[in-house]
């Protein structure tokens, strides 16, 4: 078997109880992230809050960490990420943060060891970018936003994109 690949945790002193991520079984893609907080946050319903894991982490060159919303939270508590997935890239040392977003209807608190996100680490590609004023027609051309599904139409796009269309 091949050596995977190792990330480097740092936890901050005041959060030394709480556990390092790890995977909960053999074939999970991601680990859990735990809230690093003194006192429980609450999270109004239809707001958002930062809330602080308390590591630092230092991936391999070539790989990124997603911070993607656990499924349970979402389900019974309407609380997922406002920005899925965060991206924690290989030379980011500050402390990962999670924006936990409450859809729901009633508050919903956050206490010290939850398991509020997953990290899934993935490798990235980096590639050259050339700026050209031609681009090679295809198939699907410009569809997008559900166009090769619920259907879409020009008078959808915002005025941002239409500007482009119109040149």
């Amino acid at each position: 078997m091949a050596k995977k690949p190792l990330a480097r945790i740092y936890k901050a002193p005041a959060f030394k109880d709480l556990p390092i991520p790890e995977y909960a079984t053999p074939e999970s893609a991601g680990v859990d992230l735990y809230a690093a907080v003194e006192m429980p946050v609450v999270v109004a319903p239809h707001t958002w809050r930062l809330i602080s894991t308390g590591i630092r982490v230092a991936l391999p060159s070539g790989y990124e960490a997603q911070i993607r919303p656990r499924s349970g939270l979402a389900l019974k508590y309407g609380v997922t990420l406002l920005n899925a997935p965060g991206t924690i890239d290989a030379d980011y040392r500050g402390i990962v943060g999670v924006i936990l977003m409450n859809h729901g209807e009633d508050t919903f608190t956050v206490r010290r060891g939850d398991r509020i996100a997953q990290m899934v680490v993935l490798p990235v590609a980096q590639i050259d970018f050339e700026e050209v004023t031609y681009l090679r027609p295809t198939k699907r051309g410009d569809g997008g936003f559900g166009s090769t599904g619920i259907g879409f139409s020009d008078d959808d796009i915002t005025d941002t994109l239409k500007s482009d269309k119109e040149e």
